[in-house]
């Protein structure tokens, strides 16, 4: 039985283990080594049960301990060509961290099967993952996209679980205090995903066999945990679809909790 472990998730940093207890991997590596250490023990994970780095996109949040964190434990980085092209210019990977380019036909890494697909985000190359477990379970990550395109749809429907962007409440967005230019972008099509977008695709995706959601990379200043939970549980309901018995929900906290979703 796979597991997936929220390290971190929001502007101030991104990670998640996905994976059992002895093998797995992580979705990037956006705080530093010593705080991704710190939060795998705080899941009662070793660090060596990590067999590889996926890294979504070269955003500080989602890279800030990869190099060290990576160098230091011996584990394997992949990513687009674009994104490792991006990580290099950065000093994000150097000659101590072992790369591969990720293609679209995927990789294997602690016994699953890992699939990139394209995501609409202003950076280099970036992508969500679809992960598929020797047991037949599939996962998939999709955040940092402005919107749902159909590639995207297509490769995270049928998937037994979700973590998905629900990254701001638009009328927080709008009313708050960041410069027009900064809102303009995390509401074109290459910035983030919205609770009302995010929620528009859940029954949808529950429909199709997802039993397990994660909202993920809520953002500290245009969101609350309870307004895209909310958001999302209304637009279930209104098809439905009841909680705990047609699916799991949780929102992905900002630091570790010791809390995963078994699948």
């Amino acid at each position: 039985m796979a597991r997936i472990c929220p390290l971190f998730s929001g502007s101030k940093g991104n990670s998640y283990y996905i994976g059992a207890s002895g093998s797995g991997i992580l979705i990037d590596a956006g705080r530093s080594a010593k705080q991704l250490e710190g939060a795998l023990s705080s899941y009662n994970i070793d660090v060596g049960a990590v067999k590889a780095i996926f890294v979504t996109h070269e955003h500080s949040d989602h890279i800030q301990g990869l190099r060290v964190f990576a160098s230091r434990h011996n584990i394997r980085v992949y990513a687009t060509a674009e994104t490792l092209g991006a990580l290099e210019r950065l000093g994000a990977v150097n000659e101590k961290v072992s790369c591969a380019e990720i293609g679209g036909s995927g990789t294997e890494a602690a016994n699953m099967l890992i699939k990139p697909f394209a995501t609409s985000h202003d950076c280099a190359g970036s992508v969500g993952y679809t992960i598929e477990t020797a047991d037949g379970a599939k996962i998939s990550i999709a955040t940092d996209t402005g919107v749902i395109t159909e590639e995207i749809h297509d490769a995270i429907i049928g998937s037994d679980a979700v973590i998905i962007e629900s990254n701001h409440d638009v009328g927080m967005l709008m009313n708050g205090i960041y410069p027009y230019q900064l809102k303009r972008r995390i509401l074109s099509d290459s910035g983030h995903l919205s609770n009302d977008a995010c929620s528009e695709l859940l029954p949808e995706l529950v429909e199709s066999g997802a039993t397990r959601l994660i909202l993920a990379h809520l953002s500290r200043e245009n969101n609350m945990p309870m307004i895209a939970e909310g958001s999302a549980i209304y637009e279930l309901s209104r098809n439905g679809m009841k909680r705990d018995r047609d699916f799991t929900l949780m929102v992905a906290p900002p630091e570790p909790s010791g809390e995963c979703v078994l699948i």
